[in-house]
């Protein structure tokens, strides 16, 4: 089996510089961003055992979880590290890339896109991959597409107490202007989403009655700062319950999607 088609940058960036399968495990605003997606996910998955394909499903975070809930899931990633680290999830796993997907048409319940819409730079990569989605959905199917939403590294860099340096506002201005990451340095290879252009962008792939939810919420950023400035432990924390509420309160108001470092658009392929 080739290695898809992919930017290097993103493959050394998975490869060699960091462990994806920690990320959501290690720090405070990993795990704030692990529980969200769980809620937000369950909220709308049918009844297992539907089969669920996680595209772009890295390590096996959420696979392992959904087995765990009993859904039929089988794994794609583009990257062989992930592919092996994903094999002990109990999901079926593949090489292979989200543009060109190798399922039967309209053969998933769920289609899992949470990473690649970020690491797909053009447009029009971005809805060859949502078409994929669509063509092996089976009709009434369930689609949840992630996005990085476009003022996160602003946040983050703020709470890493980085942002007076001229070199990272540099940076992070030209994100901002451009809605893109070079990968150059620190991350790797990005596009970042606004709340509307996602949401426009899975209905324009035809899926019907998207809604587009921020995942951390509005507090997340005082979760990093706390824990990367101090060195402490807050994943069971107080400060970690209270940005979990603020996430959860602000989902009836737009204009805090924001504040989430990531999106969550969820629609249906039409029946």
């Amino acid at each position: 089996m080739t290695s898809p088609e992919l930017a290097p940058e993103i493959t050394r960036f998975y490869s060699e510089t960091i462990d994806e399968a920690d990320r959501l495990t290690t720090t405070a605003d990993g795990r704030l961003e692990m529980v969200r997606t769980q809620e937000l996910l369950r909220r709308h998955l049918p009844q297992p055992p539907a089969r669920v394909l996680d595209v772009g499903g890295g390590p096996g975070a959420h696979a392992r979880w959904l087995v765990k809930d009993d859904y039929t899931v089988h794994l794609v990633d583009p990257i062989p590290r992930h592919i092996e680290q994903a094999e002990d999830t109990g999901a079926s796993v593949e090489l292979g890339d989200a543009r060109r997907l190798t399922g039967e048409d309209a053969s998933y319940d769920v289609v899992l896109l949470l990473g690649p819409l970020y690491h797909l730079i053009e447009r029009a990569d971005r809805d060859r991959a949502l078409a994929e989605a669509y063509r092996v959905l089976k009709p009434g199917g369930l689609l949840a597409a992630a996005g990085i939403n476009r003022y996160s590294s602003l946040f983050e860099h703020a709470a890493f107490a980085h942002l007076q340096d001229e070199a990272v506002q540099a940076s992070i201005g030209g994100i901002l202007r451009s809605q893109i990451h070079d990968g150059k340095k620190a991350f790797t290879a990005a596009y970042f989403h606004s709340g509307e252009q996602l949401r426009n962008e899975v209905a324009a792939a035809g899926f019907e009655g998207t809604e587009v939810f921020g995942i951390e919420g509005p507090a997340w950023s005082m979760l990093a700062a706390a824990e990367r400035n101090t060195g402490g432990d807050f994943r069971d924390s107080a400060l970690f319950e209270s940005a979990l509420t603020a996430a959860r309160m602000a989902e009836p108001y737009p204009e805090l999607l924001a504040a989430s470092s990531h999106l969550l658009a969820i629609g249906r392929r039409p029946v």
